[in-house]
């Protein structure tokens, strides 16, 4: 799985900062370099407010010696420099507790064909900064001209390019370049008493993928103005449908109680419970970090093991949790090509999507709430249970009658999977953690 970068240095670079590791005495020693470019603007009533357009290198590396480790980062890469802190984190080392569990994995003999993986657009680096200014402007010039718009909150254009290069004293060498760009704008509308706001984002790897200035402000505006006007209702118990985003965080919620970390530190509900009915046989839950062009692909994880598609949860039955090395010794599981520094993160993790539209789900519902949008934080790992500040827009008769707002939602995340009634057929991959619409049978609603 080796892939040169485009500078050969980078990779010299790497191999070097193992090379001295093992000079120093060190038993295993892991190095990752990156090289970026990003570019970022703000504008906000047709001028700019931000510009930033900026390169950087950096250096980090873990050594091990007796099962001790140290864990060192510099974005000085002088040779003097590095050897410096090679030898200082063999040194320190030493001073680390012993732990059975450290270690790098073994090299595997799988290989991911990085180019099959789409990751890198050359046509983001050919954008002139021009063109980058002009999206964004135009884009909250045309939301603007909707009379119902009473401000902005700007509107942005974001590129990054990164060449992540990593080698390992277990044998591992590779390197993968990747882009992301995104167009988004925020606003606002509404009386002074009664404001409301918004906005619209589009991601992507490729610049050609991203939605037009005209889609993202018509997005954002649509977003925006059905909140005009909201109503308060009465503290009930009602079907609530979970539009995408909300979805998201509610998979979010759930890698992070499914994360392996959490499970052998005693942080998570789901702790002990593999093979347990955990939702209802409407919830299947993928890892997959190897879908080209998403944004959470990769060919290999922050330890170079091969990224794959893993089941989490099978038709409601809780399957794996998502790991790293570490976590996976500690657990006796097996790495599942999560790591991600010192943790675990998610390369592609969605909730598996369903056969009907979210039309067909709102025509459904005699009764209850669209969640349009959370506040606070108020999620407990621990015990599954959940509550937030919530806005959405009430529904009678199957249809959307009037927005909501000061409500909140509140429950437990294995109840709620639990009552999924529908699950939409429209995901989108906008992050690597993503979900379709869902309707859920009963939930909580405070308000009045």
């Amino acid at each position: 799985m080796i892939e040169k970068p485009k500078s050969p240095s980078l990779l010299e670079l790497a191999e070097r900062v193992v090379r001295l590791g093992k000079e120093y005495g060190a038993d295993e020693v892991e190095a990752t370099v990156s090289d970026g470019r990003e570019f970022s603007v703000d504008v906000r009533q047709g001028q700019v407010e931000n510009l930033v357009e900026a390169g950087s290198r950096g250096l980090g590396f873990k050594v091990i010696k007796d099962m001790k480790t140290a864990y060192a980062a510099s974005s000085d890469l002088n040779p003097e420099t590095v050897r410096r802190l090679v030898r200082n984190a063999v040194s320190r080392a030493a001073l680390g507790s012993r732990d059975e569990c450290a270690g790098l994995p073994p090299l595997s003999s799988e290989k991911v064909d990085i180019p099959s993986l789409c990751l890198y657009d050359p046509g983001v680096r050919e954008l002139e900064a021009a063109r980058k200014i002009k999206l964004a402007m135009e884009t909250e010039r045309i939301a603007l001209e909707d009379k119902r718009i009473t401000n902005s909150h700007g509107a942005s254009f974001i590129t990054n390019e990164v060449t992540t290069v990593l080698a390992g004293s277990n044998g591992f060498l590779g390197s993968y370049d990747q882009t992301f760009c995104s167009l988004s704008v925020g606003l606002q509308a509404g009386e002074t008493d009664e404001k409301v706001e918004d906005y619209w984002v589009s991601v992507d790897r490729f610049f050609k993928n991203l939605e037009s200035p005209e889609t993202v402000a018509r997005k954002a505006v649509e977003r925006t103005v059905r909140q005009i006007h909201p109503r308060k209702i009465r503290t009930q118990t009602v079907p609530v449908i979970f539009e995408p985003a909300m979805t998201d965080w509610l998979v979010g919620f759930l890698f992070a109680c499914i994360s392996a970390v959490a499970v052998y530190q005693k942080t998570t509900f789901l702790a002990g419970r593999l093979g347990e009915r955990i939702g209802n046989e409407k919830i299947t839950v993928i890892d997959d970090g190897l879908m080209p062009g998403k944004l959470g692909s990769r060919p290999f994880d922050s330890e170079g093991v091969p990224c794959r598609k893993t089941t989490v949860f099978e038709r409601g039955v809780l399957r794996r949790f998502l790991s790293n090395t570490y976590a996976g010794r500690k657990l006796r599981l097996p790495t599942t090509g999560n790591s991600e520094g010192t943790g675990v993160s998610p390369n592609n993790f969605y909730l598996q999507p369903g056969p009907v539209s979210p039309q067909e789900i709102i025509a459904s519902t005699e009764r209850g709430l669209v969640l349009t949008r959370t506040i606070g934080h108020g999620l407990n790992p621990v015990t599954g249970d959940l509550s937030r500040g919530a806005l959405g827009l009430w529904v009678e008769g199957g249809e959307i009658a009037y927005p909501v707002s000061e409500v909140t939602i509140a429950g437990n995340l294995e109840q709620i999977l639990s009552q999924v009634e529908m699950v939409g057929n429209d995901l989108e991959f906008r992050s690597p953690v993503c979900g379709p619409t869902i309707k859920i049978g009963a939930l909580t609603v405070a308000g009045e």
